[in-house]
């Protein structure tokens, strides 16, 4: 039998024995996994240090790079992820609706666990804790799959949880991680129907196209993240410096970061060298339209295909429009329908855009780093949902969670 199959099947007989843990044998099991992150914190740097080596022999990325790095401070952000995701609400089991029939029969439509979740995600080793405190506390067994950059970090982590999770009530086989880098091992995931109730990936579009187009088991589709913030007319001068800067250069590996800014041409004549001196003073390159080049000679034209990139990385595009109408046609050709952001002063273009813009989260003066799980309170996030079918945006606990209708009678029949 495979590793795939084997470990999911492991996952998959523990799950009578998640359903009947209460909330406080939970939450005491997540604890020990979070103070034995910290406390191995040595070990899960060694093994980091491996990932981190073997990436640079291999060429990768600086931003790429820094989405697999692991030190003290975010381990410990790690940790407290799970420290977190205890002091919110169990779901498991809350009443959603009690519905009364004429005939006497009681309906109550409860929350249960979705069973177990495979999670396919790449060079972020801290999905790794996110997901296992997540679905764990939301009564799921998880079956991880990361990607080969991290192996070893990955491997490193499980172990260190295994060894919490055996001093608590929380059955060890209820988190697996899959070894095998092999591509073929993620094939296989995507046909476990029966074994696996349903697959979240986490990564690039290519990851995720992948996932959607070849599962059998049912998917939670999360997207790539190609966000823009639009700066308007009337918008604060210092403010869409500020949050645009952040947007963009706080941390560009990751989903949430800005990969195209739209300016107002009253905005850009006054404003937009000065700007783009900022990000060139960031370390930041900058593609621009026709437009963009007269005032800013220095940056390279951005082509079709640039707007349609999600770069995670040190490269922005940059394009001048001329109203509030076609900073939206341009999100609504290119966008991911991840996070979207205007900056303005004008609140009747604010509401536009919050209400006309399809994305699971769309920002008025706000930076869109802040579409997180750990941001939004959720404690930590399985991922940022782009669908529209059971959860959308930073998806929390209740996102990990189905429905099951109760119903008590005293003798009924249908007639």
């Amino acid at each position: 039998m495979s590793e795939v199959r084997s470990k999911a099947g492991l996952a998959k007989n523990v799950t009578s024995i998640l359903n009947k843990l209460s909330t406080a044998q939970k939450n005491e099991a997540l604890l020990a996994m979070a103070d034995a992150l910290v406390s191995h914190t040595a070990d899960i740097m060694e093994a980091n240090a491996e990932d981190l080596r073997r990436g640079k022999e291999l060429g990768t990325s600086a931003s790429l790079l820094d989405r697999l790095a692991l030190n003290e401070s975010r381990i410990e952000a790690i940790a407290e992820g799970l420290r977190q995701i205890v002091q919110l609400p169990d779901p498991v089991g809350d009443t959603l609706e009690t519905i009364e029939r004429p005939n006497g029969l009681m309906i109550q439509k409860t929350r249960v666990p979705l069973g177990v979740i495979g999670i396919i995600y790449e060079a972020r080793p801290n999905v790794t804790v996110d997901a296992a405190g997540l679905c764990l506390k939301t009564g799921n067994a998880v079956v991880l799959r990361g990607g080969s950059s991290a192996l070893s970090s990955n491997k490193k982590i499980v172990e260190v949880l295994h060894e919490a999770m055996t001093l608590t009530a929380l059955p060890k086989d209820a988190l697996q991680l899959i070894e095998d880098p092999n591509r073929s091992s993620v094939d296989e995931m995507l046909k476990l129907n029966g074994l696996l109730d349903v697959i979240i990936p986490r990564g690039g579009s290519s990851l995720i196209q992948n996932v959607v187009m070849n599962a059998t088991v049912p998917v939670i589709e999360t997207g790539a993240g190609i966000c823009h913030t639009y700066i308007d007319a009337s918008a604060d001068p210092a403010m869409a410096e500020a949050i645009s800067i952040n947007a963009k250069v706080q941390r560009p590996s990751v989903c949430n970061a800005m990969e195209t800014l739209l300016v107002h041409e009253q905005y850009a004549n006054g404003h937009l060298a000065d700007l783009a001196q900022k990000f060139r003073d960031s370390g930041v390159e900058l593609r621009g339209c026709e437009k963009t080049l007269k005032l800013v000679p220095w940056a390279t034209p951005a082509s079709p295909a640039d707007y349609a990139t999600e770069y995670n990385d040190y490269v922005l595009n940059v394009k001048v429009v001329s109203n509030v109408e076609e900073a939206m046609e341009h999100i609504a050709s290119y966008g991911t329908k991840h996070s979207e952001c205007i900056v303005t002063e004008s609140q009747e273009n604010a509401e536009r855009f919050l209400q006309e813009v399809d994305a699971a989260a769309v920002y008025h003066n706000a930076s869109t780093r802040f579409t997180d799980g750990f941001e939004f309170g959720f404690g930590a996030e399985i991922g940022i949902s782009t669908q529209k079918l059971h959860a959308r945006g930073p998806m929390g606990l209740p996102a990990l969670t189905s429905a099951k209708y109760v119903i008590h009678g005293n003798g009924q029949i249908r007639q």
